[in-house]
């Protein structure tokens, strides 16, 4: 698989506005059983980041707290300005239009078309949302990563490549703050994985944070991106970690400072 460095010739970094998603020693428990302890790192907005480890590690019970799924047992985690752990109902449903989630099995409708699956998802999360509007805005996603002459397709006429693709564009039509992807490229082969990841790293190049989810160290191996590795619900390694200066972490990434 291709090395993926966010590397970029020019760019406009999103500063000052004080990181994206920021965990202060974390923690979570299913009842006895302990998934993540004392959980810290920090990202930046528009930041691309690896979150890696095996199975079981906690790398999904984080992604969900990140979405405002579930609070934290212990600790702080702030999400675009939003402390989980004390968020209220409303707040937490609107942290949840703001974060894009991409899964492992794509969760498409197969009744709907590529645009009816993107719109649908649009008028579910905003009621108020015209279908017009809708369907506007999930022609242009599906034109961001490439599935614009695909528009009428149903999921079982696309690959699995192009499954992929329309999930992602599922969750940018709705323009999240940030996107997590859990296992994007599990099912894909080695030429479909590197456009997925290719897409992800445009997608933060544009001003979104991202954190993919991967027990693939392959993936991973020489990226120049921040790198979070769980072991056992405990973060072992955060690359490039710097909660003074995220900003400086993006630069790197982005081979600009």
């Amino acid at each position: 698989m291709g090395t993926h460095t966010g590397r970029v010739n020019s760019v406009t970094l999103p500063l000052g506005d004080g990181p994206a998603i920021a965990a202060d020693d974390v923690g979570f428990a299913y009842g006895q059983i302990v998934a993540l302890w004392q959980v810290n790192f920090s990202l930046a907005r528009g930041e691309f980041a690896y979150l890696v480890g095996p199975s079981a590690a906690g790398k999904t019970t984080l992604l969900r707290m990140i979405h405002g799924q579930l609070r934290p047992s212990t600790g702080s985690l702030i999400v675009n300005d939003v402390e989980v752990s004390r968020a209220g109902g409303q707040e937490l449903r609107r942290l949840r239009r703001e974060v894009g989630v991409v899964f492992q099995d794509y969760k498409l409708l197969e009744r709907l078309t590529a645009v009816e699956n993107v719109a649908y998802a649009l008028r579910v999360a905003d009621l108020r949302l015209a279908a017009r509007e809708a369907e506007r805005r999930a022609g242009a996603a599906l034109r961001q990563v490439g599935l614009g002459g695909r528009l009428a397709a149903y999921p079982r006429e696309l690959s699995g490549g192009q499954q992929q693709r329309l999930a992602i564009a599922r969750a940018l039509a709705a323009r999240p703050f940030a996107l997590l992807a859990d296992e994007p490229t599990a099912s894909l082969d080695e030429a479909n994985a590197d456009k997925v990841m290719d897409l992800l790293q445009q997608v933060s190049i544009n001003g979104t944070t991202v954190l993919v989810a991967t027990h693939d160290s392959g993936m991973v191996k020489e990226s120049r991106c921040c790198v979070l590795r769980l072991e056992r619900g405990h973060l072992t390694t955060d690359r490039y970690h710097d909660p003074a200066n995220p900003e400086q972490r993006l630069r790197v990434a982005w081979g600009v400072g």
